[in-house]
């Protein structure tokens, strides 16, 4: 008899408790789910000023819209900052847990330490939902920690070879197909007085490129990953082999003139003013080569692009690309919209890459079918390339810790001035990542 009027007792409290809970919550309208009638507010904040960025402000606004008008019961409440400024009140945010619904992340180091305080929440259950085979091949991989997506991609730049389609031909010169080939054409520029590659090593992330490039090829696409990550080591023949092609270039005479103490924007000049064929860069200068008013149509019309070559008897193929994702949106762990903040997510990224190249000029991260958009022809081919990309790797020092990044970038300097031998490059290497395994 107990056990029965406790049971009907239980029951009546469940009952009250649910009344209680349709009538009103501690977050008052904030406590909805997906598909109900009652107003719900996403707050959605990012770094795409009217006034900076008007193109991508523009589609942001459209895409709010077009949701708001799928799903009257939710309205999206933005705030938009500046750059730095957005980094900072983020950090101040995530002291007080206090983020907003939606907002903006970077990749790797800068995703880590929010992923550690449980501030961002996972989103595989948004890309197992069918979003996942909509991204271009190794994205999304940048914003996992522990196997985990902690945000999704919009943006994507990979690094082709850019080359003088003019000086090519004057030198009876072939797009390589092979790092042997791409060998031999440097070889013919040196030899009739052309600088063969436009390099501006001051900056050093520059360099690392190419050494990226080198590694995958010869080592295969997860040899410098898992040396950074602590499975694999730096001392790997592969990587010990690409600094040593490093090397033989610049004995080649492959890069302009006093290329360590020259910019990136100095190299770039070298390349635009016709002094060098080649330059290696990331797909965020497309514009440069393609729509840029500013620079003479005459030599826009002179670049073509390449994939960087495969070295023969290496491990890595031709369709794997260095580069990165840019900026990619992150739900709150403990926003009490976290329904509604995920649908407006998948939302966002399938509609943003259906208009980022067309209005901004920008790669989206995902996939984007080139049949009935009108763009320069540079523009397609980098898009059909994306398409069918089999890997993308993360910049090297994005991959690092800070500490690991700088000494990084300082060897690759020292790599390229021949101050230090392949094997200490691989050797200090190890030694500084082994600190944070």
């Amino acid at each position: 008899m107990f056990k029965k009027a406790h049971s009907l007792v239980c029951i009546i409290v469940m009952a009250f408790m649910l009344i209680l809970t349709g009538c009103s919550s501690s977050s008052g309208e904030q406590e909805t789910s997906v598909g109900t009638s009652k107003k719900v507010t996403i707050t959605f904040m990012h770094l795409w000023t009217a006034g900076s960025s008007k193109q991508h402000n523009m589609i942001v606004n459209d895409i709010i819209k077009e949701f708001e008008k799928q799903n009257p019961n939710v309205t999206v409440k933005q705030e938009v900052l500046e750059n730095e400024q957005y980094k900072n009140k983020l950090k101040v945010l995530a002291a007080s847990n206090e983020l907003p619904d939606v907002g903006m992340t970077w990749a790797a180091g800068f995703l880590e330490p929010y992923v550690k305080g449980d501030l961002f929440a996972p989103l595989d259950d948004i890309l197992d939902n069918g979003l996942k085979d909509q991204f271009v091949s190794g994205t999304t991989e940048a914003y996992e920690v522990n196997n985990k997506t902690y945000a999704l991609p919009l943006e994507l730049n990979i690094t082709p070879v850019y080359y003088n389609k003019e000086i090519f031909a004057k030198y009876d010169l072939e797009v390589p197909k092979t790092y042997e080939d791409f060998k031999n054409v440097v070889q013919t520029l040196v030899k009739n007085g052309v600088a063969p590659i436009a390099l501006g090593n001051k900056d050093r992330w520059t360099g690392s490129m190419w050494y990226m490039y080198l590694a995958d090829r010869i080592g295969g696409a997860d040899t410098l990953k898992n040396a950074i990550n602590g499975s694999g080591t730096f001392e790997d023949p592969g990587l010990i082999r690409a600094a040593e092609e490093i090397q033989d270039l610049v004995k080649m005479k492959a890069f302009i003139k006093g290329f360590n103490g020259l910019s990136n924007d100095e190299a770039k000049a070298e390349f635009t003013n016709e002094k060098a064929a080649m330059y290696l860069m990331g797909t965020w200068d497309l514009p440069q080569f393609t729509t840029n008013e500013d620079i003479p149509k005459e030599f826009r019309e002179k670049v073509g692009f390449f994939k960087f070559p495969v070295v023969e008897g290496g491990k890595g193929n031709i369709d794997s690309w260095v580069g990165g994702p840019g900026v990619g949106l992150f739900v709150a762990q403990n926003s009490k919209v976290k329904d509604e903040a995920k649908k407006f997510t998948e939302f966002f990224i399938e509609k943003w890459g259906e208009q980022s190249v067309t209005k901004a000029g920008v790669i989206p991260a995902t996939k984007v079918d080139t049949a009935n958009i009108h763009l320069p022809q540079m523009y397609i081919d980098v898009l059909n390339e994306l398409n069918k990309a089999s890997n993308i790797t993360l910049f090297a020092d994005v991959q690092m810790n800070p500490e690991a990044a700088q000494t990084h970038l300082n060897l690759i300097q020292s790599l390229f001035g021949e101050e230090v031998t392949p094997k200490d490059f691989a050797k200090q290497h190890q030694e500084v990542l082994s600190k944070k395994q």
